[in-house]
C-alpha cells in the first residue's frame, strides 16, 4: 500500500536530487551535499523558513533619460506611468530573481498557488502595481493558510480586474468570477450528474455566490485600502452595489443560507461566511491535495494513492484548518514521495515529471552557476536585455511557457489538462525552444549570461574524475539526471569528449590545460565540454525530475 510514513533511511544522492528539484527552484551541488545523509524529515523542515526577499522591489531602467526606477513605491498614481506591459515583465523578472536565489519551499508553493488562483499578467490583470500586489499576496501565504488566501484573493485588485468581479453589481450580476472560484480555484466541479449539477456545486450556487461577491470593487490608487494582515493594497466594498438579500445555496452545500449584510463593513463578514462554507466541504480539501500531489509527485493518481495518500492528506489539511505546511511536509518526507513504499517498478515517482521551462531554466542556471547581470547595479541589462529579451522572449515563449501569463484562467495545461498534464510542455512547437537555452548561453557574445564549462568542471568535479572521461560523465550525470545511466549512454556522451579517439585523448587534453592554464589549452577542452554539456542538458534524462 502507498504510505505516508516518514522515510526511514537517510537521503542518498538519488533521493536528495529528487527532493531538491521538487521542492525548490535552486538546484546546486553544494545543497545536494548538504542533503545527503540527512533524514527526509530534517531536510524538508530545513526548507520551510519564511525567507525574506533578496531583491526588495522591481526597478524600471527606462526611459533612458529619466528612469521610472522604483515606480511601485512611488506616491504617483499607478496610471501616470507609461510602459505597463514592460513593467509587468520586469515584475516577473523581480519574482524570478527572488525565487531562484532561495533554497526554500516558499517560492515553489507560491507558484503552486499561482496555478490555483490564476491571473494572467498581460490579459486583464490591469496596471503593473496590481500584478506586483498579486504576486506578493501569493508569497505572503505560500507557507501559510490556503483558506485565508482564498479569502484575500477575492479583494486582490488584479483578480478583481482579471475576472470582472469589479463589474459585478446587484442589478447587473456578473458570474464570471464566482464560476471560476468554484470550478477552478477551490472545490472544483466533480462529475456532472444532471443539468447544471456538477456534484460539488450547481448553477444555483454560482448565481448565489455571484450575489455574495457583488459590490466588491477595484481600488485604483492603491492607497485607499490596505489589508491589515498583509499590508497590501486591496479592493473596497461598495454597499450600494451589493445584493443585501439572503443567499440560499443548493443541497451540495446542505442548503446553507448566508445572511445578506447591509453595510460595507459587514459585507466582509458575508464573504467570510461564503468562503467558510466552501472550505467546510471535504471535497475542497481533497481537491487541493490532489493538486499538490500532481505538482510535487506525479500527474497520475492511482486508486491506491487516492485512498492511502490523498484522503489522509485531506484530513491533515482539515485538522490544521487548511494550513498548507503540515500537508506538504508530510508528503515530501514520506515513503511514497521517494517511491520507497512498494517494490512496483512501474509506479516510480523519481523522474516522473517533465520539467516546466521555469524549472529547466532554474536548474541550468543554479547548477552551472551561470553569471548574469546584477539587478541592483546593472538594471538595464538585467531587466530588459537578460530577462525580458533573452529569457522571456528567447526561451520561455518558444518553450511554451508565457511566464505568469497563461492563455486561460485554467492556467498552464501542464497542471490541469488531462491526460497529458506535464507532457503538455513537449510539442513539435516547443521542443526546439527547450533545446536552445544552454546553446544560446554558450554561443552568444553579449551581456545576457555566461557559462564557463571549464570552470564548472574545475570547481565542481573531483580532480581525478575530471581527467577520466568515463568518471567525468558519471559525475556529471549523477548531478544532472534523476537516475543513473547505463554503459551505452555513457559511451554516447563520451563521444562529445573524444570523438573517434581513445579515452587518453581527453585525459591528455585536460591535464595539459591543468598544467598550463593557457588560453589555447582552455579553448581545446572548452570546445569539448561545451558540446558535452549541451548534449547532457538536451538529453531526455535531463528533461525529467
Amino acid at each position: 500500500m502507498a504510505s505516508l510514513n516518514p522515510l526511514g533511511s537517510s537521503l542518498d544522492l538519488r533521493k536528495a536530487k529528487h527532493l531538491l528539484r521538487r521542492a525548490t527552484f535552486n538546484y546546486t551541488k553544494e545543497q545536494l551535499d548538504t542533503f545527503v545523509g540527512m533524514s527526509a524529515t530534517d531536510a524538508v523542515n530545513s526548507l520551510t523558513a519564511d525567507v525574506a526577499y533578496t531583491l526588495a522591489e522591481p526597478y524600471d531602467p527606462l526611459p533612458m533619460e529619466a528612469p521610472d526606477g522604483y515606480w511601485i513605491s512611488s506616491p504617483e498614481h499607478p496610471n501616470t506611468f507609461d510602459g505597463q506591459f514592460r513593467k509587468r515583465a520586469y515584475i516577473a523578472a523581480w519574482w524570478w530573481y527572488n525565487a531562484y536565489n532561495k533554497v526554500s519551499l516558499k517560492y515553489k508553493l507560491s507558484f503552486f498557488f499561482h496555478t490555483c488562483f490564476t491571473v494572467a499578467k498581460d490579459d486583464g490583470a490591469g496596471l503593473s502595481p496590481f500584478f506586483y500586489d498579486y504576486l506578493k499576496l501569493l508569497d505572503f501565504y505560500a507557507l501559510g493558510n490556503i483558506k485565508t488566501l482564498a479569502k484575500k484573493i477575492n479583494l486582490d485588485n488584479a483578480m478583481l480586474d482579471y475576472l470582472d468581479n469589479t463589474q459585478n453589481n446587484k442589478n447587473n450580476p456578473n458570474e464570471n468570477y464566482s464560476r471560476e472560484y468554484l470550478e477552478l480555484f477551490t472545490i472544483l466541479k466533480g462529475e456532472q450528474i444532471g443539468d447544471g449539477n456538477y456534484t460539488n456545486y450547481t448553477e444555483i450556487d454560482i448565481q448565489q455566490a455571484a450575489k455574495v461577491l457583488s459590490g466588491f470593487k477595484k481600488q485604483w490608487d492603491r492607497n485607499g485600502n490596505v489589508d491589515p494582515d498583509t499590508n497590501l493594497p486591496m479592493g473596497y466594498a461598495a454597499i450600494g452595489q451589493h445584493d443585501t438579500n439572503d443567499k440560499t445555496f443548493s443541497s451540495a452545500f446542505n442548503n446553507q443560507v448566508i445572511t445578506g449584510r447591509d453595510t460595507a463593513a459587514t459585507m466582509f463578514d458575508e464573504l467570510d461566511d461564503f468562503v467558510e462554507m466552501v472550505f467546510a466541504q471535504e471535497e475542497t480539501a481533497k481537491a487541493y491535495c490532489r493538486r499538490l500531489y500532481k505538482y510535487f509527485v506525479k500527474s497520475k493518481i492511482s486508486a491506491e494513492a487516492e485512498t492511502d495518500i490523498i484522503e489522509p492528506l485531506a484530513q491533515i489539511l482539515i485538522d490544521n484548518d487548511y494550513e498548507v505546511l503540515p500537508v506538504v511536509t508530510t508528503l515530501l518526507a514520506s515513503e511514497h514521495f521517494y517511491d520507497a513504499d512498494d517494490s512496483d517498478p512501474t509506479d516510480h515517482t523519481i523522474g516522473a515529471i517533465i520539467k516546466s521551462p521555469l524549472q529547466l531554466l532554474c536548474e541550468v542556471f543554479s547548477m552551472f552557476d551561470i553569471q548574469y547581470p546584477d539587478p541592483e547595479t546593472e538594471q538595464l541589462f538585467f531587466y530588459r536585455n537578460f530577462f525580458h529579451w533573452f529569457i522571456t522572449g528567447g526561451f520561455f515563449q518558444p518553450a511554451g511557457m508565457d511566464f505568469f501569463n497563461p492563455d486561460s484562467v485554467a492556467g498552464y495545461p501542464a497542471y490541469y489538462q488531462e491526460p497529458g498534464f506535464d507532457r503538455n510542455w513537449f510539442s513539435s512547437n516547443t521542443i526546439i525552444g527547450r533545446y536552445i537555452l544552454v546553446a544560446g548561453i554558450l554561443t552568444q557574445n553579449n551581456n545576457y549570461a555566461e557559462l564557463d564549462t571549464v570552470l564548472f568542471v574545475e570547481n565542481k568535479i573531483d580532480a581525478n574524475d575530471a581527467r577520466d572521461p568515463n568518471l567525468l560523465i558519471a559525475s556529471l550525470t549523477d548531478l544532472l539526471f534523476p537516475e543513473s545511466i547505463d554503459t551505452d549512454r555513457t559511451d554516447y556522451f563520451k563521444t562529445f569528449l573524444i570523438e573517434d579517439s581513445d579515452d587518453y585523448y581527453w585525459t591528455g587534453a585536460w591535464l595539459q590545460y591543468i598544467n598550463t592554464h593557457s588560453q589555447n589549452d582552455k579553448n581545446t577542452v572548452k570546445t569539448r565540454l561545451d558540446a558535452l554539456i549541451i548534449a547532457l542538458v538536451n538529453a531526455a534524462e535531463f528533461q525529467l525530475m
